[in-house]
């Protein structure tokens, strides 16, 4: 019973980590705008919200202890440089203050229609910071207290709108095959993937510190975690994608909180706001947390304590702040450039892992597939901010799958055969797996 109860806990306490701000907002309003389109948009968006996070912690459970070991599959300084950005990212610059906006506009705008974002954020701050100064706390906090609050609220509303939804799904002018392309790129915005390669290292952490030390026992806990909160978030997505979806809005310009607040009042009644924003409150509190301990544990370790955690946990704090009162949508407007660059990068380097980690053990073969990655990636992002050609535009749609924002798939798959084909080339006598 034990370690069932310990599963339970490291994996509750996985999803909240996950279900922050985006994974709450997002959902309903792809929903609105896929119409019928539901299950293929619920798969897409699964497959960046839910699958790859999984295997993120995977590919860092299978390397060692944090992401830091991952440096061991390409380079250690590569390795220091893009774990810089993703906890850039996903700290102080767009997850970890977009969790102070969204709790404002949701959890406390409805209620106190004059109050400034500013003191929300204040607050709100002042909470991560007493919660993830004690980061050997966060786990047990998250996963036994606050998570379930959180699932008992969302599964009611879930199971509300699937079997007394507000209206038909209905067509709308997107295709199947763009709402599939939505689904998959929006699941970019919760930045789930970055987080999971830096979560990961506190789940581990937790999961050696409750007594599990030999590397099986480890990789069991935390994958069987992993397993039952991809279960929750699998359930959570689709039943928010479909709520959307037979939310009966048609004008597509209400804001994502406006059309959550919708839909929670519409099943809820009266009650609804009120659920809503403890909900909001708890998904980002709990979300915060799990950042601003990711970013005090790496710069920690990769400054090899000359910048100290809770001198990190502050700064982060602090930054997150000021960004949060900027509001909502203008930072997931500012966020899709640099995810739709980082994010291609960090699914190569876990997915490859992963797939090859056990046969290739060359370093060659994933540095030259993170190449081609960056690659396209940058090319993407020129194309998103509009400074491309139009002659290089045409060629770019010549490279397969880059209209769907996955054109890194073919070139990374190419360029790791031929790292492979290299170290066999060299050392001929040694198979490639050990080159």
């Amino acid at each position: 019973m034990g370690k069932i109860r310990d599963i339970t806990t490291i994996g509750f306490a996985l999803f909240a980590m996950f279900f922050g701000a985006g994974n709450l907002l997002l959902p309903p309003f792809i929903g609105l705008q896929i119409g019928s389109h539901v299950w293929v948009t619920i798969l897409a968006f699964g497959l960046t919200g839910i699958l790859l996070p999984f295997l993120g912690i995977l590919s860092v459970t299978n390397s060692g202890n944090d992401f830091n070991d991952l440096g061991h599959r390409i380079s250690k300084n590569l390795t220091a440089i893009l774990g810089a950005i993703i906890m850039i990212c996903i700290g102080p610059l767009i997850a970890t203050p977009r969790t102070a906006a969204t709790t404002y506009e949701v959890g406390v705008l409805p209620f106190f229609p004059e109050s400034d974002p500013i003191w929300t954020s204040i607050i709100f701050f002042c909470i991560v910071w007493l919660l993830a100064i004690t980061p050997t706390k966060v786990v047990d906090i998250v996963g036994s207290f606050l998570t379930p609050i959180l699932l008992v609220i969302l599964t009611v509303l879930v199971v509300l709108g699937l079997t007394n939804p507000i209206a038909p799904t209905e067509e709308t002018a997107l295709s199947g095959s763009t709402s599939f392309t939505l689904g998959f790129v929006e699941g970019y915005q919760t930045l789930d993937v970055l987080a999971s390669v830096i979560f990961a290292g506190i789940i581990i952490a937790a999961t050696r510190a409750k007594g599990y030390s030999s590397v099986a026992e480890k990789n069991k806990i935390v994958i069987s975690a992993g397993i039952l909160a991809a279960i929750f978030l699998f359930f959570i997505y689709g039943g928010l994608i479909y709520l959307g979806a037979t939310s009966g809005i048609e004008n597509n310009d209400i804001s994502r909180s406006a059309l959550l607040l919708h839909i929670a009042n519409s099943h809820l009644g009266q009650y609804g706001t009120v659920a809503i924003a403890v909900s909001i409150g708890l998904a980002c509190l709990t979300t915060a947390i799990a950042l601003t301990t990711g970013v005090g544990f790496f710069f920690t370790k990769l400054t090899k304590g000359k910048l100290s955690y809770k001198l990190l946990v502050t700064l982060t704090c602090i930054i997150a702040g000021i960004l949060s009162v900027t509001g909502v949508d203008n930072i997931i407007q500012f966020a899709y450039p640099p995810l739709a660059f980082v994010y291609p990068i960090v699914i190569t380097l876990v997915l490859y892992i992963v797939i090859f980690g056990r046969l290739v053990k060359s370093k060659l073969p994933y540095a030259l597939a993170l190449v081609a990655s960056t690659i396209i990636a940058t090319l993407n992002v020129m194309k998103i901010v509009d400074i491309l050609h139009a002659d290089i535009l045409a060629w770019l749609t010549h490279i397969p799958f880059f209209a769907y924002e996955l054109g890194w798939v073919i070139p990374s798959l190419i360029f790791f055969v031929v790292g492979v084909l290299i170290g066999w080339i060299k050392n001929p006598t040694v198979p490639s797996s050990r080159a």
